[in-house]
């Protein structure tokens, strides 16, 4: 199969022969007739050989020599359509699985060629949708399809733009990604049944075949994959992207200011999406999880241990973990997004707490009273009242005795080479955010031939920094035979703050008896804790994913709780918003406890003025309800500059007083 094989390298973007292959002439259409007459004839006689090697020339001929520009070049594109077509759609007993594949690569080759319009690619990926299910050819040709459309967003390279066909592919891929709603509905659906099979599976399936289901998770599906691109396409786009430095014009800024509004709001319909599919999924995996916990399943242990690594092949693991996080971006953080995805996340707090409760409960301190009603009655009799107290007020959740992993805790290790050479130079900085202090702790092997060959060490983030301390020699026999100072510490160095540099310099030549462990250089771990036992191995996925969710919903309480931002017309009005003139102001409370204007001033007695100087305060019976009689309201002396701003706002000019002539 030599074209086979040069079908391959030609896929492959970053070999010669794939340029080359680009720009070689269109085939004519008698020489694409004449291959269409020979697939015929080798469909009548039944010769698989020559139909795989005939559609193998298909995908080369469609990806690179052939363009359908005239009325009879489409005619024999036509042709070779229904002859793919009706390979595809033969019956199993009739065509191989092999062929199948090649028929459903050559389509994907020539979606373009066969399929010209956006309209004719969504009718296309519409069928394959909807009927893939019913038919392996659909569902196959499906798979095709949709992976090479996530690996086209993924590499992010459509092609040359010199080049009409990879120009008309480019233009054909950004369609096919901007799919409609409906289309992207139908990839939806299939990835969250998808998903809820898979998780169903650790329930039904036999002992053998959940050990092969563990096997080849967590592997996605085509459907999954595309999702998976069409998210990380948009969220890369809009937390990467940044304005033109040279391209100052208001045309430029309102252009970049669509394009980030047109990216929030197609993010924004995909996570609301993908948001609903995930409360799908959660609830059949809480289902699952209960039915296994309460099953008599000989290997329920491990079916609920392999439960974990099933739901991260999901889409809870593929897409919802990337989803969390970019949506903590500030360009992300937004009242359009949390009024509209907080209900969502709410719901999925609770599922996945709940879930993870579950699981936790199934470890070996609680499987025994759970496994035993009357044990557990027994052992809460025996309490003494007060733990029996301490126990009723005790609810023990999904974090319970779990220890959250702190960030760096494993640390960061700084070394030079090993050995060191003549004139080396080293510096690093080390910046753990949030860190009080740091912890070093030096390799016992740290040694340098002189004394002046050393290491500086800084409390901040460059060598102007504050000096912390400086190592340098050895005590091996060798070079100055002694070290700097009290020589390299056994214990650990403490530095103040979060930052810390290293400076290491070889000033001297090596001798010629100078061994390697006299010039080994140096290597130090940086922690921001002072002991290495915080470290822990991580959560559970979903104690995790709980976590994660809590942490986004109470970003987005944050947001909703502070509201709309100060507007440019707010902000100008500072002055006037914080000046005493909306004191002026009357309130009553109504029945229901509601404070509310009041259409008449009350009673009380008002001062005549108010001095903009002292805080004014109203009498304790102001917010009585009104009797029904009226008095004048208080002057207030506005400064004379928010006189000048109401002027202006109100366009109305200072009155001139003129002296009256009798």
């Amino acid at each position: 199969m030599c074209i086979h094989q040069l079908n391959l390298l030609a896929a492959s973007n970053n070999l010669p022969i794939t340029n080359f292959l680009g720009k070689q002439h269109p085939i004519e259409a008698h020489h694409l007739s004449s291959i269409c007459d020979i697939m015929e004839k080798a469909m009548v006689n039944g010769d698989t050989c020559i139909i795989r090697c005939i559609l193998v020339v298909f995908q080369v001929v469609f990806k690179f020599f052939f363009s359908p520009q005239t009325e009879r070049n489409r005619d024999i594109v036509r042709r070779s359509g229904l002859l793919l077509w009706q390979l595809l759609m033969a019956p199993r007993d009739q065509i191989c699985s092999e062929i199948q594949k090649e028929v459903c690569l050559a389509i994907s080759s020539g979606l373009n060629i066969l399929y010209p319009g956006e309209a004719e690619i969504n009718n296309l990926l519409k069928l394959v949708l909807t009927e893939g299910e019913r038919n392996s050819g659909l569902s196959q040709l499906r798979d095709v399809i949709l992976t090479n459309l996530a690996e086209q967003l993924q590499n992010n390279r459509f092609g040359s733009e010199d080049d009409d066909h990879y120009t008309f592919i480019m233009c054909v891929s950004v369609i096919c990604f901007r799919l409609n709603d409906e289309l992207l509905h139908y990839i939806l659906k299939i990835v969250v049944r998808e998903s809820c099979v898979l998780i169903t599976k650790c329930q039904t399936v036999s002992k053998d075949d959940f050990q092969r289901l563990l096997s080849t998770v967590p592997a996605a599906s085509s459907c999954l994959r595309y999702l998976m691109a069409v998210q990380n396409h948009l969220l890369s786009n809009t937390i990467l992207i940044k304005p033109d430095e040279n391209d100052d014009s208001d045309s430029s800024l309102q252009g970049e200011t669509l394009k980030v509004q047109e990216l929030k709001t197609s993010i924004l319909s995909l996570a609301t999406q993908i948001l609903t599919g995930c409360d799908e999924v959660l609830e059949m995996l809480q289902q699952v999880t209960t039915a296994l916990i309460y099953s008599d399943i000989s290997d329920r242990e491990q079916r609920l241990k392999g439960l974990e690594q099933i739901t991260k092949a999901t889409m809870l693991g593929h897409l919802l973990p990337v989803l969390l996080t970019s949506l903590m971006h500030p360009n992300l953080q937004t009242l359009t997004m949390a009024d509209a995805l907080m209900p969502q996340l709410v719901q999925l707090v609770l599922y996945t707490s709940q879930t993870a409760l579950l699981l936790k409960t199934q470890s070996p301190v609680f499987s025994e009273l759970n496994s035993s009603p009357s044990g557990a009655s027994e052992q809460k009799g025996k309490l003494l009242p007060d733990e029996r107290m301490l126990e009723e007020k005790e609810e023990p959740g999904f974090l319970t005795g779990l220890k959250i992993p702190a960030p760096w805790a494993a640390g960061k290790t700084v070394e030079t080479v090993h050995p060191v050479r003549d004139n080396y130079k080293f510096k690093e900085t080390v910046h753990i955010p949030g860190a009080r202090c740091l912890y070093l702790r030096f390799d016992n092997r740290c040694s340098s031939q002189y004394d002046y060959d050393k290491l500086v060490i800084y409390a901040g983030p460059n060598t102007n920094s504050r000096k912390v301390a400086e190592y340098g020699g050895n005590t091996l026999g060798y070079g100055s035979r002694s070290v700097l100072g009290t020589g390299w510490p056994k214990d650990l160095v403490k530095v103040e703050g979060d930052t810390v540099t290293f400076s290491f310099e070889m000033r001297s030549g090596r001798e010629h008896n100078t061994p390697d462990k006299a010039m080994w250089g140096f290597a130090c771990t940086v922690r921001a804790q002072e002991s290495s036992e915080d470290v822990s191995g991580g959560l559970p996925f979903l104690v995790d994913l709980a976590l994660g969710l809590s942490v986004l919903a109470c970003s987005m309480l944050r947001i909703l709780y502070n509201g709309p931002e100060i507007t440019k017309d707010e902000e100008t009005c500072q002055e006037l918003l914080r000046s005493k003139l909306l004191q002026r102001c009357q309130w009553q409370v109504e029945a229901n406890g509601v404070i509310s204007p009041a259409l008449t001033p009350s009673p009380s007695p008002l001062p005549l003025t108010i001095d903009e100087d002292r805080e004014f305060t109203y009498p304790s019976d102001v917010l009585v309800p009104p009797v029904g009689h009226y008095f004048d309201l208080p002057r207030i002396r506005l400064p004379p500059g928010i006189m000048i701003k109401l002027r202006e706002i109100s366009g109305r000019a200072r009155p001139q007083f003129r002296p009256s002539i009798k």
